[in-house]
C-alpha cells in the first residue's frame, strides 16, 4: 500500500498548494466568489463537471449499478440532463445577470428584497449538501488508512476548508480541474475497463445476471420520474451550480461549456452503472451496495492504479464538498447576514472595500466549514438529510425561479407565497408520508405552482420599471462590469411601490 499512500499524499498536498496559489489571485469579491467571471470553455466545462459529479455520483452510482444493473445509471443520468437543460435554456441569461446568488436574481426580477426567506432555504440545501459530501470522506479514508470515522471526516474536511478559505473560487476552480482529470483517468479510463475485464466481459455479465439487470428501465418508472423532479430540476436552481455559471467569461462559454459538461455526466452515469453491474458478477453477496466501489478497487486493482482510483473517488467528494461549501458561505454572508445586519444597523455592505468583502467571505467559509465538519460527525442518516434538503430546494424555490425567468406576469407576492406554501407543504408531507416517500415532492411542487399562479394573477403586475431593468440585465446591459464588486441594486423608487416586495 506504500505506493497507493504516496499517490494520495501527493494529491492532497497538491490541493493545499493550489489553495495557497489561489489566495494570491483572489483580491476582490468578484475574484473570490466567482473567479472574476473569467473562465474559458475548457476550464468552465471541467469545473462544472467536477462539482456535479460528487461522491454520490461515483460511489453511489456504482452502488445503484450493483443493485439494479444498467438502470442504476438513472440518478446520475438525470443530473446530466439537468445540467444540459440549464446550459441550453437558461445559462446564458443567468451569466448575463452578473449577480452572486440566486436570491439576488429574485431581487432583480420581482423588484424587492428576496434575500432572507429564499436565502434560508438555499442555505439549508447547500449546508446539507456539504455535510453529506464531507461524510463520504469516512468511507474513502477507511479504505485508505483504516482510520475511524471522526478522524476521516476531520482530515478530509479540514483540507477542503483550508484551500477553499485561502483562495475562494480560484482555488476551488484549480483543484476542480485537477479533480476532473483524476476522475476521468481513474474512473473512466482505468476502473471501467478493468472491472469489465475482471467480470469476464459483457457476454459473461449477461450470462451471470438476471435479465432485469440489463433493462434500461429496470429501476422503475416512478423512481426515474422522482429522480427527474429532484435532480434534474435541482440542477436548474441550486446555488452551487449557479455560482459556477457566474464564473463563465461569456454567455457562449456558459452555454457550450455547460453542454459539454452535461454530456460528460451522461457518459459518467453509464460508466458507474456498468462498473456496479460488473461488481455484482464478481461479488454477488455484498452486505451493502455502496460497498461495491471500495471492494472492487481494493481487491481487483494493481498497486498504484488502486491509489489513483481512490484519489479519483476522493476528488469526486472534494469537488462537490468545496463547491457546496463556498455556495453555503456565499448565501449565509450575502443573502442572510448582510441583510440582517442592514436591518439591524440601518445599512448594508455597499460601501465596504473589496478587501474587506474578501475577508468577510473568507471568514464565512471558515465558519461554515467548521460547522459542516461538526454536523457531519454528529449526523448518521445521510440519505434522509440530503432528501430533506433537495425536497425543500425544489419544492420551495423551483417555481418562483423558473417562473421569474419564463413568465412575465409572476409577481413578488406570488413568488413569496410559492416559497412558503411549497416549503411548508413539503415538510408537512414528509412528516405524514415519511422523509423518503415520493409524495412530498409531487404534491409540494403542485401546491407551489398553484399558489404562484393564483396569487400572481390576483395581485398587481410587477412594476414596469422593474421589468425594464430586469430585461436590461438579461440582455447583458445595465450590469456591473465583469470584475466589479458593485452590489445588486434594490428597487425602492416610488414607481416600484405598486408591486409587492419581500420575497
Amino acid at each position: 500500500m506504500a505506493v497507493d499512500y504516496a499517490v494520495i499524499v501527493v494529491y492532497l498536498a497538491g490541493m493545499l498548494a493550489m489553495g495557497w496559489w489561489g489566495m494570491r489571485r483572489a483580491k476582490s469579491k468578484s475574484e473570490f466568489l466567482v473567479a472574476g467571471r473569467r473562465l474559458g470553455p475548457g476550464m468552465y466545462s471541467g469545473t462544472m463537471a467536477a462539482i456535479v459529479l460528487g461522491g454520490a455520483s461515483t460511489i453511489g452510482g456504482v452502488g445503484l449499478g450493483y443493485q439494479y444493473g444498467l438502470s442504476g445509471a438513472w440518478m446520475v443520468f438525470t443530473i446530466g440532463l439537468g445540467l444540459l437543460a440549464l446550459s441550453v435554456f437558461f445559462s446564458a441569461r443567468i451569466a448575463r445577470l452578473k449577480v452572486y446568488t440566486v436570491s439576488e436574481m429574485l431581487d432583480l426580477r420581482y423588484g424587492g428584497r428576496a434575500g432572507i426567506i429564499s436565502g434560508v432555504v438555499m442555505w439549508a440545501y447547500t449546508l446539507m449538501l456539504a455535510v453529506t459530501s464531507t461524510i463520504a470522506y469516512a468511507t474513502i479514508f477507511d479504505v485508505l488508512f483504516d482510520v475511524n470515522r471522526t478522524v476521516a471526516i476531520v482530515l478530509g474536511g479540514a483540507i477542503v476548508v483550508a484551500y477553499s478559505t485561502l483562495g475562494g473560487m480560484w482555488s476551488i476552480t484549480l483543484t476542480d480541474m485537477v479533480q476532473f482529470v483524476v476522475k476521468t483517468i481513474g474512473v473512466l479510463l482505468l476502473l471501467l475497463p478493468i472491472a469489465v475485464v475482471k467480470a469476464g466481459g459483457f457476454s459473461e455479465m449477461k450470462a451471470q445476471l438476471p435479465t432485469e439487470y440489463l433493462d434500461p428501465l429496470g429501476i422503475g418508472g416512478e423512481t426515474i420520474f422522482t429522480y427527474v423532479l429532484i435532480y434534474t430540476f435541482g440542477m436548474l436552481i441550486g446555488q452551487d451550480i449557479w455560482q459556477r455559471v457566474f464564473t463563465a467569461r461569456s454567455d457562449t462559454t456558459a452555454r457550450w461549456g455547460g453542454t459539454v459538461a452535461g454530456t460528460y455526466c451522461l457518459v459518467y452515469a453509464i460508466a458507474g452503472a456498468v462498473i456496479g453491474t460488473a461488481a455484482k458478477v464478481m461479488y454477488p453477496n455484498l452486505a451493502s451496495a455502496d460497498a461495491a466501489f471500495a471492494t472492487i478497487v481494493k481487491d481487483e486493482l494493481p498497486v498504484g492504479v488502486r491509489g489513483l482510483v481512490l484519489a479519483a473517488a476522493l476528488a469526486a467528494v472534494m469537488s462537490t464538498s468545496s463547491g457546496a461549501l463556498i455556495a453555503c458561505a456565499t448565501v449565509a454572508n450575502n443573502d442572510i447576514w448582510s441583510r440582517l445586519r442592514g436591518v439591524v444597523g440601518g445599512g448594508g455592505t455597499a460601501g465596504d472595500e473589496p478587501h474587506d468583502e474578501v475577508k468577510g467571505n473568507r471568514a464565512f467559509i471558515l465558519i461554515m466549514g467548521v460547522a459542516v465538519i461538526l454536523i457531519a460527525i454528529a449526523l448518521n442518516d445521510v440519505v434522509e438529510a440530503l432528501t430533506v434538503a433537495y425536497n425543500l430546494l425544489v419544492g420551495g424555490l423551483l417555481v418562483p425561479i423558473i417562473g421569474g425567468l419564463l413568465w412575465r406576469r409572476g409577481t413578488a407576492a406570488g413568488a413569496l407565497s410559492a416559497v412558503c406554501v411549497g416549503g411548508v407543504a413539503v415538510v408537512g408531507l414528509m412528516w405524514h408520508y415519511g422523509i423518503l416517500a415520493n409524495q412530498p415532492i409531487y404534491y409540494g411542487l403542485l401546491a407551489s405552482l398553484a399558489v404562484y399562479v393564483v396569487v400572481s394573477l390576483a395581485t398587481p403586475p410587477t412594476d414596469a420599471a422593474v421589468l425594464a431593468a430586469w430585461r436590461e440585465r438579461l440582455a447583458g446591459r445595465g450590469a456591473p462590469e465583469a470584475g466589479a464588486d458593485a452590489p445588486v441594486p434594490a428597487h425602492s423608487s416610488p414607481s416600484a411601490t405598486s408591486s409587492p416586495s419581500g420575497v
